[in-house]
């Protein structure tokens, strides 16, 4: 093989590398397969880690996960850098303001860092909790059914503990509130 062609033949294999780096590190890949959605199905990961794991919230308070057990919880993973996660964060505060007196619970975790979280939360206050996940999150995530760890992602749980309905991809409110209907 010539020195020319070995450099363009290496030059390919690098630039092919590159681009598949850039693809799956950026999240601007995304394999072809359709996002969990709908009631969760037999065989769902197990949802008992959850009870023993803490998190910082935003103003360093520690929320302890099993404080929550027990009631029905919404946890959704999102990021401030995510645009579909900060465009339904209306909607999940809404979902708490007419659904907490229902006994509903609803749980930000930012698979983010902590300064951007908090500078978000400055310019765009919720009404439900909020706590540090981490780029770990996405682990968790992928725990609770979401092969691929994409954001955003949203689990329900019901009271017993038992994850009810899973959603990979924005949501709405709607959405939300059906699925707290046939719970």
């Amino acid at each position: 093989m010539t020195p020319g062609r070995r450099r363009l033949m290496l030059g390919g294999v690098a630039l092919s590398a590159g681009a598949a780096g850039l693809g799956v590190g950026s999240g601007l890949w995304r394999k072809k397969t359709e996002p969990p959605t709908g009631p969760a199905q037999v065989g769902d990961p197990e949802t008992a880690f959850l009870w023993d794991l803490s998190f910082t919230q935003p103003d360093g308070a520690t929320l302890a996960l099993a404080s929550l057990r027990g009631k029905p919880l919404l946890i959704n993973f999102w990021a401030t850098w995510c645009p579909p996660c900060v465009k339904e964060m209306p909607e999940f505060d809404r979902f708490h303001r007419e659904y907490s007196g229902r006994g509903w619970q609803v749980l930000g975790l930012a698979v983010d860092s902590p300064t951007p979280v908090r500078d978000f939360l400055k310019r765009v206050p919720v009404g439900y909790t909020i706590a540090l996940a981490g780029f770990e999150g996405t682990e968790m995530s992928r725990k609770l059914g979401n092969p691929q760890g994409a954001l955003p992602f949203t689990v329900m749980i019901g009271a017993s503990g038992k994850a009810l309905q899973r959603h990979l991809g924005e949501t709405t409110f709607d959405a939300l509130a059906n699925w707290a209907r046939q719970t």
